[in-house]
């Protein structure tokens, strides 16, 4: 009866909210100013107002109904529930013991039901102003990119001595009135990692490069340094006196020196995730601030092979104005040169202002080398590149070399150069001129000090001698430049210049020449970037269980028991983490040596964070935290899981049963209450689980495969359907049992397709062995039916059981070769042969079909492949997707490129869409115009296609290449085995492939009737259910053993769920991160919680979902968010703590955030 009322009260309030949204929404119509009040006669400008108002309401009414249908289906859905729980009526208990837990029951066709109690109602409700960012499109800007490379004819004319530009010409007198201010930004570029390791760069280059600046600077205050890379930076901070320091403290204090953007590494942006660039972000912000008291103004990126619009958010975010690229397709830098657009205010594309909006320098020639930085004649420009001098080690490839500035040839070798200055400084609107003067690790012996501090600076002083030159030069750094633009143009930083464009989009794919496009490293050495994400997502999970671990530890006042120590290897892991987004190391562009070493790193840190989620699971488990005791010899938990190697895949570990029981705690990283299937290995096919209340769990008992017709003996797989608290952990207890009433086996169907193989089997489980072909087969759950060809095993069409409409949607594996020219894909470049080709294997595939419960499966032996189609039988995100693995092995291939392409009924048109760095969404239109290989994009998390009815999302779990090169299609570039170097400086091929796992989910949505699915927006976003199938995704639960000596009693041990509410469904707390102390390896008292409003549409139906949902307009109060602790002080910060915002004026604890922002505060818990 209580829970009849909780229901209805819970109903009654969803309802009244509703109500309430659509009373202030036609409130709000009413009141508009834009209505005219009174009079009869209204002027066609008004009426047109009126329509338009009209219409708006028409479709929030649509809207309206929409969510008011939600709650309705919610309220009917809890309803029903309390009739079937809190009566306890008859099918409460069907199909299981008097007062047991309900079982799944299988139906006639095969399929599995699921007793009402695993299902328990779940709402949905989003208000009508949350709708309406997605809605109300993009702001106003002066350029979009897709909409320039739709224009540009791509045609590669020969510009003369600029090849890909044009000649630049000028009148003498053009700078009479205001004279030429020329900076010359001395700069070395150091690759954390490249052709040697990070360790090795820094012991033979680097940190000779470093002891010369101090040096070197100090002989002249006119002299400049840029630095950028802040792991190398802080590796030689750590091995320098106390008076090199001061002397460095004092370098940056004048202005001699300036850390630009502060990363720990200059990241790269096609397959970095936004966690990871904002952690390396941070990592180096605060290095910076605490070590050298510096805060970075300016961005710089002069290496990345393409750039995403995600970068100047994180930048401007994190309160930096300015920011510069250099890796820009070169038509498109052709154009912007042309038009005078070099310099723009990037603003994102969901921008309804300009609150995003940060100044970006686009570098307009080849490189950043010297040769092409002076200006459009790099054959000149060499000239000015005193390291070339006659003798040295490398010389200029026009044959031209350079001299040493004297007295007797100052004035013509001024002139020279002055011409040069001013040519280039035609393609920008001001008449402040940036000229870098570097390259990659430059200036690593003091004599290329002394050649080019000695030789410019007689240059400047005969340029600046000389009135009737209208210049002025110096050696600047980069944000010298930027003031002086700022000052130049009459505007504060970080305001538009007057007569600067706006640009909205991202700047891939790059070509640096020719069809040379650089799509193929969105792929390259795909094992690392899957261990990476990994990485990441442990990390993250350490990262809040720590925190909180050590705020309840506090507050109990046994942190002097707890192991603080731990933040030490955070540290180690956020730095190695950081390390492996520099766009060398996640790209796979890197030496085979040099990947080795990052693999070692990452599994290093991998290793690390798992105990840090152990110690803190330890500590928060206990029921009694007086008996809590923390010995690093013996921990409470084991891993999940083992890697042999930085090569290896994960090995589950299997959980010995003997006659004492044993605990398993399982962590939920995610913001949101979760509802999964956990799957186990165990030593025994008679198990019985018990949950944290004793009661025992209906089990899906399995086969573990060693093969595709091997049972692996002694290993059997456990899964039970569990509802983790958000952020927190539950317990569960395994133990022997001969009771078999509550484990449901799975059923196996094995075709052979005509091969006479031996098939290991066991009694324990029914398989049945078809030799020959049979028909198409298909798997189903309440909400999706998969269809499978009986002759192949490979996906053939996916349906909403009762719908009637089944929709087309086909797999297939195909091949791309390589080029048989001079020019051939490497690890940057993807230079194919012609279209993919089908994937012939030389035997017909194994299918092997598992049926239980709680997931059914088919996996599909290739040669190459082994595919895994997965659909789970349960209530909430996972099973409202398909999920599909790929375990990928073609190193018997020779230069041979392996994708996999899904093909649908979807009317896309060429259109599709793919997310920049987990970040945001952008449209792409296929362009025939184009290579193929021009067509593919990075995809780190997700790529879609839609039509007016349904839309098409691939999920995927490691970055990596996709385009859509037909309508209704989607292809994605697994792996890729190349036997050359394609000429960009590494030296190999891709030759070093490993067996990987490619991780994805299909998930196919229907938009709703309201929705007008708008063509060529230049804004896009998923729905909520993406964004949460995406999380999971990319989230897995951790289960943890308990240690096997380790016997507490059951009630020694209880779930810990932090939060003491839910926290809306458009929050993602991207990071609870323990700040450091004054010692470097302990913690701080205080903690960085950084949180992301995602933006998304509510056009996609939004039926029977399975799992709560509700939205507050982005309001959250911070003050009672965590259970048993208080927020004793909260301080808005930039994003990378740097610099204190203004609090929030509503109170001290409760914040709001718009869509799509990041807002980072500085919290201290007690």
């Amino acid at each position: 009866m209580k829970l009849k009322k909780q229901v209805t009260v819970c109903g009654a309030a969803i309802f009244c909210v509703a109500v309430f949204s659509l009373y202030l929404m036609l409130d709000r119509v009413q009141h508009d100013p834009a209505r005219p009040h009174g009079g009869a006669s209204f002027p066609r400008s008004q009426i047109s107002v009126l329509q338009n108002r009209i219409e708006q309401l028409e479709q929030l009414l649509e809207e309206n109904h929409e969510i008011i249908s939600h709650i309705k289906d919610s309220v009917l859905e809890l309803t029903a529930h309390a009739a079937a729980q809190g009566d306890g009526g008859p099918e409460a208990n069907e199909g299981g013991p008097p007062g047991g837990p309900a079982l799944p029951l299988r139906l006639p066709n095969g399929s599995w039901l699921l007793p009402p109690e695993m299902s328990r109602p779940a709402f949905f409700s989003v208000a009508p102003q949350d709708c309406r960012f997605a809605l109300r499109g993009p702001g106003k800007v002066d350029l979009q990119m897709p909409a320039i490379s739709a224009q540009l004819p791509f045609d590669n004319q020969d510009g003369g001595v600029w090849k890909q530009g044009f000649d630049i010409s000028y009148e003498a007198q053009e700078w009479d009135e205001e004279p030429l201010r020329v900076f010359v930004v001395p700069h070395s570029h150091n690759d954390p990692g490249w052709i040697k390791t990070f360790d090795k760069y820094y012991f033979d280059q680097t940190q000779h490069i470093l002891n010369s600046m101090v040096a070197k600077l100090q002989e002249d205050p006119r002299r400049r340094f840029l630095w950028s890379e802040v792991s190398f930076f802080a590796k030689w901070w750590d091995n320098i006196s106390a008076q090199k320091r001061a002397a460095v403290r004092r370098l940056v204090g004048n202005g001699q020196l300036e850390m630009a953007t502060g990363g720990w590494v200059m990241p790269d942006e096609a397959n970095s995730h936004y966690f990871a660039m904002i952690d390396q972000l941070i990592e180096g912000h605060q290095w910076l601030e605490k070590n050298i008291g510096v805060t970075p103004r300016s961005g710089w990126a002069v290496d990345p092979f393409g750039h995403s619009a995600t970068m100047p958010y994180i930048l401007r975010r994190a309160n930096l104005t300015s920011m510069l690229i250099q890796r820009v397709h070169y038509a498109i830098k052709k154009h912007f040169a042309a038009t005078k657009s070099l310099e723009f205010m990037w603003r994102q594309s969901w921008d309804p202002d300009s609150s995003t909006d940060i100044l970006c320098h686009m570098m307009p020639f080849y490189s950043y080398d010297v040769p092409h930085t002076c200006g459009p004649d790099p054959k000149v420009c060499c000239q000015f590149d005193f390291k070339r001098l006659p003798g040295g080690r490398i010389n200029c490839p026009w044959k031209v070399p350079p001299k040493a500035i004297t007295s007797t040839n100052v004035a013509e070798r001024a002139q020279l150069l002055l011409d040069q200055y001013r040519k280039k400084s035609k393609l920008y609107r001001s008449k402040v001129l940036l000229v870098p003067l570097g390259d990659d690790f430059r200036y690593d012996k003091p004599q290329e000090w002394d050649a080019q501090f000695l030789n410019y600076q007689r240059l400047f002083d005969f340029l600046n001698a000389h009135p009737d030159l209208h210049v002025q030069a110096q050696f600047g750094t980069l944000s010298d430049y930027f003031d002086a633009l700022y000052k130049s143009t009459s505007v504060v930083p970080g305001v538009q210049p007057p007569g600067f464009p706006v640009v909205s989009g991202d700047f891939f794919s790059y070509a640096d020449r020719e069809d040379h496009y650089w799509t193929g490293y969105y792929t390259s050495r795909p094992f690392y970037k899957s261990m990476g994400r990994v990485l990441e997502a442990h990390l993250r999970g350490a990262e809040i269980l720590y925190s909180l671990a050590l705020s309840h530890a506090r507050h109990a006042g046994m942190d002097s028991q707890y192991p603080l120590a731990d933040y030490a290897l955070l540290t180690d892991a956020r730095r190695n983490l950081g390390l492996f987004q520099h766009h060398d190391a996640i790209t796979g562009t890197a030496k085979e040596a040099v990947v080795v070493d990052y693999g070692v790193r990452l599994l290093h840190s991998l290793m690390n964070v798992k105990r840090v989620i152990i110690n803190a699971a330890h500590y928060l488990v206990l029921a009694d935290k007086e008996t809590y005791h923390y010995d690093p010899t013996e921990p409470f938990l084991g891993a999940d899981e083992t890697r042999l190697n930085q090569d290896s895949l994960p090995e589950k570990t299997v959980i010995k049963l003997e006659n004492a029981p044993r605990f398993v705690v399982v962590f939920n990283s995610l913001e949101q209450e979760r509802l999964s299937v956990v799957s186990l290995l165990v030593n025994t096919p008679r198990v019985k689980v018990l949950n944290e209340e004793g009661q025992p769990l209906a089990v899906q008992l399995s086969a573990q495969w060693s093969s595709a017709t091997d049972m692996a003996p002694d290993v059997y797989q456990v899964s039970v359907v569990l509802r983790l608290p958000a952020l927190g952990l539950g317990v569960l207890q395994l133990s022997k049992s001969f009771d078999s009433h509550h484990t449901l086996k799975a059923s196996v169907r094995l075709f052979l397709h005509g091969r006479d193989l031996p098939v290991r089997k066991y009694e324990t489980f029914p398989v049945k062995v078809l030799p020959t072909a049979a028909d198409d087969f298909c798997l189903e759950n309440q909400h999706l039916r998969a269809c499978f060809s009986g002759s192949s095993g490979a996906l053939k069409s996916v349906s909403q059981p009762g719908s009637g409409e089944e929709r087309s949607l086909s797999s297939q594996f195909l091949i791309y070769g390589t080029r048989g020219t001079k020019d051939k894909s490497g690890a940057y470049l993807f230079l194919p042969d012609g279209e993919a080709k089908p994937y012939v294997p030389k035997d017909p595939p194994l299918v092997r079909v598992t049926e239980g419960p709680f997931f059914s499966e088919v996996a599909v032996y290739y040669q190459h492949i082994q595919e895994l189609v997965r659909l789970y039988n349960v209530p909430g995100v996972d099973g409202l997707s398909l999920e599909i693995s790929c375990l990928v092995d073609i190193r018997d291939h020779v230069n041979k490129e392996l994708a996999l392409r899904f093909s649908s009924d979807i009317e896309s048109q060429g259109t599709f869409f793919t997310d920049l760095n987990g970040f945001q969404i952008q449209p792409r239109q296929h362009l025939k115009k184009l290579p193929l290989q021009a067509n593919f994009y990075p995809m780190p998390t997700m790529a879609y296609i839609q039509d007016a009815q349904t839309r098409l999302t691939l999920h995927t779990a490691q970055a990596l290449g996709v385009s859509s090169l037909g309508s209704g299609q989607l292809e994605v570039i697994l792996d890729r085995r190349l036997m050359q170097d394609d000429n960009r400086g590494l030296g190999q091929g891709l030759k070093d492939n490993k067996r990987t796992c490619n991780r994805f989910r299909l998930l196919i949505e229907q938009h709703s009737p309201a929705n007008k699915v708008q063509d060529g927006q230049a804004t896009s976003f998923p729905s909520l259910l993406s964004h949460m199938t995406s999380m999971y995704l990319n989230t897995e639960v951790l289960a943890l053993p308990l240690a096997q000596e380790k016997k507490p009693s059951p009630s020694a041990l209880r779930p810990f769920a932090p939060l003491a509410a839910l926290l809306p469904c458009d929050l993602h707390l991207l990071n609870l991160r323990t700040l450091q102390g004054e010692e470097d390896s302990l913690p701080s008292m205080e903690t960085a919680l950084i949180l992301h409003r995602k933006g998304f549409d509510c056009g996609l139906q939004a039926r029977n979902l399975g799992f709560n949902c509700t939205t507050t307009q982005g309001m959250v109060a911070l003050g009672g968010l965590f259970q048993g602790l208080e927020v004793a002080s909260l301080q808005p910060y930039s994003l990378t703590l740097m610099y204190p915002l203004a609090p929030s004026p509503l109170n001290s604890t409760a914040v709001r955030l718009d869509p799509m922002e990041i807002a980072t505060f500085r919290l201290r818990l007690v």
